[in-house]
């Protein structure tokens, strides 16, 4: 038996799809095409890693998840290669309830679940051309330089 990622539905073992939800039991190599399964970590065919294992490394620094733009312009900036103090507010921002929605769940499909919802909050924060600091788990630390006017406590513009 096969258990869907998604809805954890016992699923005969040539089942391509869950019987319960319709969600895809097989994933297809994105080297050559050949299906692997949800638990595979490198493709048998041709040796390719799968999305589990190229998804866990995607938040390891922030070289792998700062757009161009703004790494660009943290490292032309005089100031970054000389050294300079500078006022900044720090953001913490976490995914409330978040232990309860991943406890039963296989450490991947956490990924799955979460990886989307990070990508989200470091959107937002490179919107306002603040820098994620660190990933950590369900939540970011994030920076951001200081205004001439005075920030207010919870306002992140």
């Amino acid at each position: 038996m096969t258990n869907c990622p998604r809805c954890r539905h016992e699923n005969p073992p040539e089942a391509k799809f869950c019987l319960e939800c319709g969600a895809r039991l097989t994933a297809a190599c994105s080297n050559c095409g050949s299906p692997v399964s949800a638990s595979a970590k490198f493709c048998s065919e041709c040796g390719q890693a799968t999305a589990s294992v190229t998804a866990a490394h995607r938040f390891d620094s922030p070289q792998t998840y700062t757009p161009k733009h703004l790494a660009e312009r943290i490292l032309t900036s005089k100031s970054a290669l000389e050294g300079e103090r500078k006022q900044v507010t720090v953001l913490f921002a976490d995914l409330k309830g978040s232990m309860e929605l991943l406890a039963d769940r296989d450490p991947e499909e956490a990924r799955r679940l979460l990886d989307p919802i990070l990508e989200l909050m470091m959107e937002a924060v490179h919107h306002y051309e603040g820098t994620v600091n660190q990933v950590m788990g369900d939540g970011i630390e994030a920076l951001r330089r200081l205004r001439a006017e005075p920030a207010t406590r919870g306002s992140w513009p």
